[in-house]
C-alpha cells in the first residue's frame, strides 16, 4: 500500500503543478523540512534548503500576481509552459517512496506528462475560452480558483492520496465533458 500511496501522491502533486508550479513545490518543501510526513531522498532533499524555499516563495508570489493581470497572464502561461511540466517531473520523482520503486526516468517522464497535460488544457483551452467570453475580466477569478485547486490538491496529495485519485478522475472527466459540450454547441455566425 505504501507504493500505491506514494504513486497516487506523485500523480496528485504533479497534476497540481500543472495549474501552479510553485504551490506544490513549496508545500512539499515545507512539509519535508518541518515534519516527518515526507522524507525526500537525495537529490530531491535540496528542496528543503532555506534558500530553495525562499526562492520558491518569491517565484510563487511573482507568478501569483502576474497571473492576475490581463495580457501578463498569457505571457506568464507561455513562460510556465516550461516551468510547470518540469515542476511536475520533480514532484513526481521526489514523492515519498516512489523514486526507489520506479525508475527515476520513468518517474520524471510521468510527472512531465501529467503536469504538462494539465497545463496544456489550462493554457490552450480554458484560459482562452474565459478570455474570449469575458473580455479578460474572468481571468482573475479563474486564476484564483486554479491557485486554490492547486493548494487543496497538493495538501490532499500528501494527506490523502486516494482521494486525489478520485479528484483527478472527476476533474479530467469534467474537462473532457466541458470540451465535448463546447464542440457540440452550435456556433452563432
Amino acid at each position: 500500500m505504501d507504493a500505491l500511496s506514494g504513486l497516487l501522491s506523485a500523480f496528485g502533486l504533479s497534476a497540481s503543478a500543472g495549474l501552479n508550479a510553485y504551490v506544490p513545490l513549496l508545500i512539499v518543501a515545507l512539509v519535508a523540512r518541518f515534519t516527518n510526513w515526507i522524507h525526500l531522498e537525495s537529490p530531491w532533499d535540496a528542496l528543503t534548503s532555506v534558500w530553495v524555499i525562499g526562492a520558491l516563495l518569491l517565484l510563487g508570489l511573482i507568478e501569483f500576481f502576474a497571473d492576475k493581470v490581463p495580457v501578463a497572464n498569457h505571457i506568464n502561461d507561455v513562460l510556465q509552459t516550461f516551468v510547470r511540466p518540469a515542476a511536475g517531473a520533480v514532484l513526481f520523482a521526489a514523492s515519498t517512496r516512489v523514486v526507489t520503486q520506479i525508475h527515476p526516468i520513468v518517474a520524471l517522464v510521468a510527472g512531465l506528462v501529467v503536469a504538462g497535460s494539465v497545463h496544456a488544457v489550462k493554457a490552450a483551452a480554458v484560459r482562452p475560452a474565459v478570455t474570449a467570453t469575458t473580455g479578460g475580466t474572468g481571468n482573475i477569478v479563474v486564476s484564483l480558483t486554479e491557485d486554490l485547486i492547486s493548494l487543496v490538491v497538493s495538501i490532499l496529495s500528501i494527506l490523502v492520496p486516494v482521494v486525489i485519485a478520485a479528484v483527478i478522475i472527476l476533474l479530467t472527466a469534467y474537462v473532457v465533458w466541458w470540451l465535448w459540450r463546447r464542440e457540440q454547441t452550435p456556433r452563432v455566425a
